[in-house]
């Protein structure tokens, strides 16, 4: 696999200085948890699911989450199970590309069921997303990959979605996080990033962020985030991935506030049209969240719509500075050290910028790094126009 494959070699050479490089399912978790990107979240019960994911795929979907959880009513629970182990066994016998596949359970006694439903074609799963998760929950869930794991031979990789309310309410936050921490190092090899469930977190108090808002604007959220962040994102080897919360906009109605992009990149670029047209699907307040991501210390993020895609990974591209800058910080002698930028706008120090630049090289392996002159708004037109 490998991000921004839909286009043509002319198309890269114009827009990457350094183009993605090539990742699969059985690389680091470091290098699978960055390049998760935009995860497409898909109901379990599409009958055409096959069709669906390999016309993502050519779309640029390189993560997916099949669920059986919220998104599906309780009766429809088994016909569900059984046509996601009928599609997945059709997929994988088709031999088409195919992304980083997960499905996201409701409960760790499905885990054993959906892995001997695919007996010999279990490899088509990259793992299960664990909902509501919890020390309490998560041994049951983690154990049930670990057996299923060894039965097969296959490595079956783990995302849990901190959603329960002990989550979000403040007297119980960081015990049970901290238990969180705990159980997932037992585990470290199995779990390839973190998610958290904003709209689950929201419901706890009755919420539901308007589409001229941000996830960071609805504050006991953004308190959520700061604490898992704080407690499971650190730049250290106790640390994991953590990705973004959903954005569940899509199509345009009456707006409240202004559009949230500026028209400057956009004119610049003659590309006053593009901006329309990402204000026309909603897309200018997934755009903001996405950088807000970014700067809270987020990576990649829950989608539901295949539109939202490409502005998810044109904003994950390390543009040209950035990789300057990090390629600067990595080179300095090892003593530390501080020095101007070469774009000549900003101090770099080895020592407390070396875990930021670490990271942006990796992001920048699995999403390349743009062109001096490329800008986010061309990789947006690239991604939504091809």
């Amino acid at each position: 696999m490998r991000h921004f494959d839909f286009l043509s070699e002319a198309a890269l050479q114009r827009l990457f200085f350094q183009p993605p490089q090539p990742f699969c399912a059985t690389d680091d978790l470091s290098v699978l948890g960055t390049a998760l990107g935009a995860t497409l979240y898909i109901p379990a019960t599409r009958p055409t699911l096959v069709a669906d994911l390999a016309k993502r795929v050519s779309h640029g979907v390189l993560s997916a989450v099949i669920c059986l959880e919220d998104s599906i009513p309780d009766e429809a629970v088994p016909a569900a199970e059984q046509n996601v182990i009928t599609q997945l066994r059709a997929y994988a016998e088709s031999g088409a590309q195919r992304p980083l596949v997960f499905i996201r359970v409701r409960s760790a006694e499905q885990i054993p069921m959906i892995v001997a439903g695919l007996g010999e074609l279990s490899p088509i799963l990259t793992g299960f997303v664990l909902p509501k998760f919890t020390e309490e929950n998560g041994s049951r869930f983690l154990d049930a990959m670990s057996a299923a794991s060894a039965g097969t031979g296959h490595r079956l990789l783990a995302m849990p979605v901190l959603e329960a309310p002990s989550v979000i309410y403040a007297e119980s936050r960081t015990e049970v996080l901290l238990e969180v921490r705990q159980l997932l190092n037992k585990h470290r090899d199995q779990v390839v990033a973190v998610r958290i469930g904003a709209t689950d977190l929201s419901s706890a108090f009755g919420l539901r962020r308007s589409r001229d808002l941000t996830i960071y604007d609805v504050r006991v959220v953004a308190d959520v985030i700061a604490d898992v962040v704080n407690i499971l994102g650190r730049a250290d080897e106790t640390g994991f991935i953590v990705t973004g919360a959903v954005w569940e906009y899509f199509s345009g109605t009456e707006r409240m506030f202004k559009p949230q992009l500026r028209e400057a990149p956009f004119i610049e670029h003659s590309e006053r049209a593009l901006r329309t047209e990402l204000i026309a699907r909603d897309l200018d307040g997934l755009i903001r969240e996405v950088a807000l991501d970014k700067a809270n210390g987020l990576t990649g993020k829950t989608v539901i719509h295949p539109s939202h895609v490409a502005a998810v990974h044109a904003l994950s591209v390390v543009t040209h500075e950035e990789y300057c800058d990090a390629r600067d910080v990595l080179g300095t002698r090892s003593g530390g050290g501080v020095a101007s930028s070469v774009y000549g706008n900003k101090m770099n120090e080895s020592k407390p910028h070396s875990a930021w630049a670490r990271r942006t090289l990796l992001r920048a392996a699995v999403f390349g790094v743009a062109n001096a002159e490329t800008s986010f708004v061309d990789l947006l037109g690239a991604g939504l126009h091809q």
